[in-house]
């Protein structure tokens, strides 16, 4: 392909996937009032605001927004595998496919843990400062936006592992780089955790426990990796060998 034909199939590539993020969020408008609802299970009964005309309004954009995002995200990254992927070998495009498939999971499951686990805690530590003086009262901008910074700051963080494996199959990443950081990585993940979550140990560990497990399972999928890349070298260098004597 030209480089004209590669900009006209990205121009495509991205209409498909702004029109199904454009489609996908005015779904999810259609229903933003019991996606705010779901959001806000986890405050209890706390009370929100909204500090000027359009803020509620505005909020509910961009909640539609990021809802659309998330269900747009497979047909986005199938798009983006559609693009890629003339341009990749055999094993290289499983292993790419692979890992933008699985990538969906991985993101949904940091989403939900951050929801689930991470965002109880989190409300009832702000909580715990509120006395008879001042009352707990929250923007529900302010709230909307932490709510969702922190359910895609735990979904990309969860992507790891996939992100190890595709940058493994292409060569450009190796379990021995891991392994010898692995002390400096798991220092940087206590010190995100501690800046991150309150000032709790529990906290703490149920926001570092699993990016610590993540980071090992990154290891381990690029030493299966290194393994199969090893043996299959190994193989063609026989071959060739016995090839060589043969002539």
């Amino acid at each position: 392909m030209t480089f004209t034909e590669h900009l006209a199939e990205l121009r495509k590539r991205l209409a498909v996937s702004l029109a199904v993020l454009v489609a996908t969020s005015v779904l999810a408008f259609s229903f933003v009032e019991k996606i705010a609802d779901f959001l806000i299970l986890p405050a209890g009964s706390l009370s929100f605001v909204y500090l000027s005309p359009p803020e509620l309004f505005v909020s509910y954009v961009k909640l539609a927004l990021y809802t659309g995002l998330a269900l747009a995200l497979p047909v986005i990254l199938f798009e983006l595998w559609r693009f890629v992927r003339p341009a990749l070998r055999g094993r290289e495009r499983r292993s790419v496919f692979f890992a933008l498939l699985a990538g969906g999971f991985f993101f949904a499951a940091g989403a939900a843990f951050a929801y689930f686990v991470i965002l109880p805690f989190t409300i009832r530590f702000f909580l715990s400062y509120a006395n008879p003086r001042i009352e707990a009262v929250f923007s529900i901008r302010d709230y909307f936006d932490f709510v969702t910074g922190l359910a895609f700051g735990f979904g990309a963080a969860f992507e790891l592992p996939m992100a190890a494996m595709l940058l493994g199959a292409l060569g450009i990443l190796r379990a021995g780089l891991l392994v010898k950081m692995r002390r400096y990585s798991i220092l940087g993940i206590f010190i995100v955790a501690a800046i991150l979550t309150p000032p709790d140990i529990i906290s703490q560990v149920l926001m570092a426990a699993p990016l610590l497990f993540l980071y090992e399972l990154s290891i381990a999928i690029l030493r299966v990796q290194e393994k199969k890349r090893a043996r299959r070298e190994n193989s063609l260098a026989l071959s060739d060998t016995g090839d060589a004597l043969v002539q």
